[in-house]
């Protein structure tokens, strides 16, 4: 090879290397042994000092990288050419940006052929992002760890089923120190009953979120929610689950639940479970040919109790009389609580109808036994009507009526006794026949007035509407509430002339009132009427409330229509169609005295309805009773997430109205705001506001 030819071979060789050092990922450099001055720098290594390949060669080590980087690790440099070994070390570079850079540096000793150092190769690789990442990883155990700490839930780590972390919840939870607890098998925490549940969550390694139960050091059992998830942690594998306790959950779900099927002050069931139950021991007694009898348990004057004691004492009553019942009964037999002072019984496993007496003589008996009350022994009797299957009917529906039509046979005897149903019990007693001549005439006479009791806003106190309350200006009995002739009307057409004039004289009031401006300041208000049961059952009741509409010049704007739950689930099949004809009419429509065991929870979700009133049986018991809060706030809160406007009845203290505000109540009602008072009167009081 001639010289040319030589020298053409090196230049094509330094091309190449050129060109793959400055593809190469890392900085190379070569500086002069003896003067310290660059021989060869690739492009990433100039580019990295502001240099290029071309002018960077023929400085010195210190005018590249700086004199306080040279006075840095000089130190090094010295020892790779005096000791003539290879040298490592990381460096931090300052960032114009401000952003850190890190670099990890190696200076080799290239050595000539006496084995003296003639020159240093100095190569960089950038690990910026090496310690980024370790940063990162150093923050984020920084941070899981302070969460661990801080959190209230409980958070435990395990590398193939033995704990290998745990924070202060955890262990609090379960009644273990974390030296107790770390490098022992998790599933020794589990639930007998659990293990295979949550082995099998193990065995396939599922990110996932499940309920089980754990065990706490004292052999407690706590229901508990893991969400199991895998993560890496200082390198290795583990297994991460955040336990929380659900005791609180469960519980509030498990009185929900209660709530829906029993009554909320006895305990018993309500009207629909009872209902349920019923039907089931109705065929299994078709079947096995067996009979049975249904009690139907009114307790004998009993508003009396409530006017004169108040309903914290009547509700006392109730609950003693229920547990009476209870007593007296056998588990087989069925008990529930219709609503106010009504309870049923259904009996079971019966051989004639001398077992019934045997029952009844021990209801009456024990139910007459005096009620403490207000400090004195209230003496209260039940009467009671017996339907017997399958004699008086094959349905639970039918049962009932023949039941409810026996006990008003035994109020109209004399009370405190007992009557069994018979086809020809004539329909009601003689008192109920002169007062049904008597209404029919106060009818015609024009005997009936409205009374009206205020509704405000809870926010403002600004008045929102109010109910109407039907009144009898009884010629010889002086004024009468409905409690004194309404069973009669409801027990006969009657109710249908009644509850129309009552909603004609209330949409004929909104019209004048709306005229007179009386609720100038005041805002938009109302007129609350009470259905009755007869009424909304009628066929074509939406087009009696139009026609009664379009008959006083009233809008629907400005009535509100109250039914109770008892009318809302006996016609549950037509009731969604008939609210929503009623709302189409502009009408607002209320469930009043809600909460007295009618209506179950499902039920609100599928009606359509404005507004929710809350019995004030729950009221009366606020704020001191701990379970009427519990049952009251339930209510509102499910209520005001239905999107239903919640007013509470019978507010008689500002504590119960400030509680009750903070729950979400949004209107009152009772003697706090005002009593019910004539239309006069309520006008009066409104043009004084």
């Amino acid at each position: 090879m001639s010289a040319a030819d030589d020298l053409a071979a090196r230049a094509l060789e330094a091309a190449r290397f050129k060109l793959l050092a400055d593809y190469l990922p890392a900085w190379i450099a070569l500086y002069d042994a003896r003067t310290n001055l660059c021989l060869f720098a690739n492009r990433g290594y100039a580019s990295a000092f502001g240099l290029t390949e071309q002018n960077i060669l023929g400085k010195t080590f210190g005018e590249v990288i700086g004199p306080q980087a040279e006075a840095l690790i000089q130190p090094a440099v010295d020892k790779v050419l005096s000791e003539r070994v290879a040298v490592s070390y990381e460096r931090e570079l300052p960032e114009a940006d401000g952003k850190p850079r890190w670099i990890e540096v190696h200076l080799i000793p290239q050595l000539g052929e006496d084995g003296e150092p003639v020159a240093s190769c100095v190569l960089i690789n950038d690990i910026t992002k090496h310690r980024l990442a370790e940063r990162q990883v150093r923050e984020s155990e920084a941070r899981l760890g302070k969460f661990m700490q801080a959190t209230v839930e409980g958070i435990l780590f395990h590398k193939d089923g033995y704990t290998t972390d745990v924070n202060p919840p955890c262990c609090e939870l379960v009644g273990y120190a974390p030296e107790e607890m770390i490098g022992r098998h998790v599933l020794s925490f589990i639930a007998e009953d659990e293990l295979p549940k949550v082995k099998d969550v193990m065995r396939q390694e599922r990110e996932v979120r499940y309920e089980t139960a754990v065990l706490h050091k004292d052999g407690t059992r706590i229901p508990v929610e893991f969400i199991v998830r895998t993560i890496e942690r200082d390198g290795e594998k583990l297994r991460m689950t955040i336990v929380r306790d659900i005791r609180d959950r469960l519980a509030s779900e498990a009185r929900i639940q209660h709530l829906a099927h029993h009554d909320a002050l006895t305990g018993l069931l309500n009207r629909a479970a009872f209902m349920d139950r019923m039907a089931l021991l109705l065929r299994h007694a078709e079947r096995k040919g067996e009979t049975l009898a249904l009690l139907f348990i009114d307790l004998d004057n009993f508003k009396r109790v409530n006017d004169s004691l108040g309903h914290l004492e009547g509700d006392q009553v109730l609950t003693t009389v229920s547990e009476r019942l209870v007593s007296a009964l056998r588990a087989s037999d069925l008990v529930g609580r219709f609503g106010g002072d009504e309870f049923v019984v259904l009996l079971t496993d019966l051989n004639s109808r001398a077992d019934i007496k045997v029952v009844l003589e021990a209801l009456l008996s024990v139910v007459e036994v005096p009620v403490k009350a207000d400090g004195r022994a209230l003496s209260v009797t039940p009467s009671i009507g017996v339907a017997v299957y399958p004699d008086d009917g094959r349905q639970a529906d039918e049962l009932i009526q023949h039941a409810d039509t026996a006990m008003y046979r035994a109020k109209a005897r004399g009370r405190a006794t007992y009557q069994f149903f018979e086809p020809a019990l004539a329909e009601t007693a003689y008192a109920d026949l002169v007062l049904e001549a008597e209404l029919a005439q106060g009818l015609t006479r024009n005997e009936f007035e409205l009374f009206f009791q205020p509704q405000v806003e809870a926010t403002t106190g600004q008045l929102s509407g109010a109910e109407a309350l039907l009144r009898w200006r009884h010629p010889q009995r002086g004024l009468l509430g409905p409690d004194a002739f309404i069973f009669v009307a409801e027990r006969h057409r009657l109710m249908l002339a009644l509850g129309e004039w009552v909603l004609r004289e209330a949409a004929g009031t909104a019209r004048r009132w709306r005229e007179q401006k009386l609720t100038h300041g005041h805002g938009p208000m109302r007129i609350a009427v009470n259905l009755s049961r007869m009424q909304f059952h009628l066929d074509g009741f939406a087009d009696t409330v139009r026609r009664v509409l379009d008959d006083s010049g009233a809008q629907g704007q400005w009535l509100e229509l109250e039914l109770t739950e008892r009318m809302l689930i006996d016609d549950i099949e037509h009731a969604p169609a008939t609210l929503a004809q009623l709302r189409a009419l502009g009408l607002t429509v209320s469930v009043d005295d809600f909460g007295t065991g009618y209506t179950s929870l499902a039920h609100l979700t599928e009606l359509p309805l404005d507004k929710l009133k809350i019995d004030q049986s729950f009221v009366a018991r606020l704020p001191d009773d701990v379970g009427a809060q519990a049952i009251t706030r339930a209510i509102v809160q499910m209520a005001v997430g239905l999107g239903l406007t919640v007013t509470a009845e019978g507010v008689r203290s500002a504590a119960q109205w400030q509680l009750l505000a903070g729950w979400g109540c949004q209107q009152f009602q009772g003697e706090l705001v005002g009593a019910p008072m004539s239309a006069p009167d309520f006008e009066a009081w409104v043009k004084a506001r």
